[in-house]
């Protein structure tokens, strides 16, 4: 077995900084326009410099990129566009070199339709073994003409696509991403013998795509699409109880998960020190125990904070509710502000025509006074994460202050969720555009080419090369951020200070004070020496949109002992 060369405490993960790769939008080594592997090796030092625990790489496996890499080919190995096995293997040596962990996108609810299983079952026609993989079902109607069921795509359209013999498959995605039957023990199986082979490759663990949507109910007669999506997840305040028992959903979050879960655990702990896991896991509050469970996979994602719009109340509640469930599992929380599939937090705090909800995943063009305050709000947002305890997770580019990229062509569009909504274009490559490295150049330091997604103007101004220049850049605070967090990190407690309505402060065991003005007029500090700020100080008043850090003022005796 591999040795990981990162030996420390099992639980390491717990108040871990995990740095969000997107690796063909990262850094492009050999010119052809599309992030790879020996590119995030040639920027390895950005990542030192910043002072991450571990880097999370979304999907780099072969895929046709119907939608983004999370339609799979095969899962053990490297598109050729992105690199070999032997590269990643490099990157992995390189970063455990800096004691960075490495953490990968595992994609289990669906395959691609290139995948060799599901062209096996393609070939072999109705009724054979090889369908029982995959969900295949006969149509309705007089000659089967008519899908099994109403349900819709969680990208739009049909969830069910005709095949020439007459069958139907389920794809809760693109139609190019088939659903496996988790009811096959071959599929069951095929994973564990995946989860090894990347965990003999050094990966010291996982985040798993959609983790609550594995198994599901296909018995008839089926829930009709109406009752479906009516109790899907909503944000909390945003709708009723879901109108089936816990467990019952028929597309996600159901008890079988838990089977499922535990024999990855079993996995997961033949390691020295275990893999870890991190569930996506978009599912009532209440049921996020069951995937941070020891048990289980230790720990899931907690969309609710980055639900949040920009009010202290909301905020507060959040917090106490995420720290007080991750309690209940005997796990630590995590703390989102970004990630691949949403709008840019910097973009998304800003003052914007549309309603908070609509903001995580639609953007309209915003003038510059606009973008500044979002861009206050979110480096303010963000310095209160890394003051909670329990895991932060970063999405590349947020250390620049990057916005959501606006004004991308239709023609180069290539998110399938992409559509157009009262005149707004709602996709996801608006934050999934190549970082720019450099101040000039044909991708900003990306490459040596153009890149795959067009990159605005405005690019060269923030990036790593204009902005380490500089001691009062976005990128400077980050990197201030997370050493003071490495130094100040203790326990996983927090005492609230009432503050006012419109500030959320807290108390960390040691003295850490974290405090975040929501409101619009400069609020006092409470006691304390100020170890950082993402805005200067006003007469000394924490300005509004703005965060401070305090310690407690060391005495004389302590300063010279």
């Amino acid at each position: 077995m591999t040795d990981r060369g990162v030996r420390s405490d099992p639980s390491w993960w717990r108040q871990a900084v995990v740095y969000q790769v997107y690796p063909r939008s990262f850094a492009d080594a050999n010119g052809d326009g599309v992030g790879d592997l020996p590119g995030v090796l040639s920027r390895v030092d950005h990542l030192v410099s910043l002072g991450v625990d571990a880097v999370w790489f979304s999907p780099f496996y072969p895929s046709a990129l119907s939608d983004g890499g999370y339609d799979v080919d095969d899962y053990r190995d490297v598109d050729p566009t992105i690199g070999t096995l032997d590269d990643f293997d490099a990157v992995v040596a390189a970063l455990h070199a800096h004691g960075i962990r490495v953490i990968i996108d595992i994609v289990p609810n669906h395959s691609s339709d290139r995948h060799v299983r599901f062209q096996e079952a393609l070939a072999a026609g109705p009724g054979s073994p090889a369908r029982d993989r995959y969900i295949f079902r006969d149509g309705q109607g007089v000659a089967g003409e008519l899908p099994p069921n109403d349900w819709r795509s969680f990208f739009g359209g049909p969830a069910w696509t005709r095949l020439p013999d007459g069958q139907w498959y389920l794809h809760l995605f693109t139609p190019h991403q088939p659903d496996w039957n988790w009811d096959h023990p071959d599929v069951a199986e095929d994973f564990l013998r995946t989860l090894r082979f990347w965990g003999d490759r050094g990966v010291d663990g996982f985040r798993v795509d959609v983790a609550m949507c594995l198994a599901k109910d296909l018995r008839e007669p089926y829930a009709a699409w109406e009752v479906v999506s009516a109790n899907l997840p909503r944000p909390i305040g945003a709708g009723g109880p879901s109108r089936f028992p816990d467990g019952a959903h028929p597309l996600l979050d159901r008890a079988e998960l838990d089977t499922i879960y535990a024999s990855w655990r079993q996995v997961f702990d033949s390691y020295d020190p275990p893999l870890f896991a991190v569930g996506e896991t978009w599912v009532e509050p209440h049921r996020l125990a069951r995937y941070s469970d020891p048990r289980g996979l230790g720990q899931a994602f907690n969309f609710d904070f980055l639900w949040n719009p920009w009010e202290a109340t909301r905020f507060r509640e959040v917090i106490r509710d995420s720290l007080a469930l991750a309690q209940t599992a005997g796990t630590s929380t995590t703390w989102v502000l970004s990630n691949h599939d949403l709008v840019r937090h910097a973009t998304r705090y800003a003052p914007s025509p549309l309603a908070p909800d609509q903001r995580l995943t639609a953007a309209v063009p915003i003038g510059p006074e606009a973008r500044e305050q979002g861009l206050r709000r979110a480096t303010a947002a963000t310095m209160l994460a890394l003051a909670l305890p329990g895991s932060a997770y970063l999405y590349q580019g947020e250390e620049l202050g990057l916005h959501e990229v606006t004004d991308i062509p239709a023609a180069s569009v290539q998110d399938p969720q992409a559509r157009l909504v009262d005149g707004v274009l709602i996709t996801r490559d608006g934050c999934r555009v190549p970082l720019p490295w450099t101040t000039s150049g044909p991708s900003f330091g990306f490459g040596d080419a153009e890149a795959h997604l067009p990159q605005p103007e405005w690019f060269g101004a923030v990036s790593v090369q204009t902005q380490t220049a500089s001691d009062t850049s976005t990128l400077a605070l980050y990197r201030r951020a997370l050493q003071l967090r490495h130094e100040l990190q203790c326990g996983e407690e927090l005492t609230w200070l009432d503050l006012g309505a419109d500030v959320v402060g807290f108390r960390r065991p040691n003295g850490w004070v974290s405090v975040t003005n929501f409101g619009a007029s400069p609020t006092a500090l409470p006691p304390g020496e100020v170890r950082l700020t993402n805005v200067d100080l006003v007469d000394g008043l924490l300005p509004a949109d703005a965060s401070a850090w305090l310690v407690p003022v060391a005495t004389t005796d302590a300063r010279t002992s």
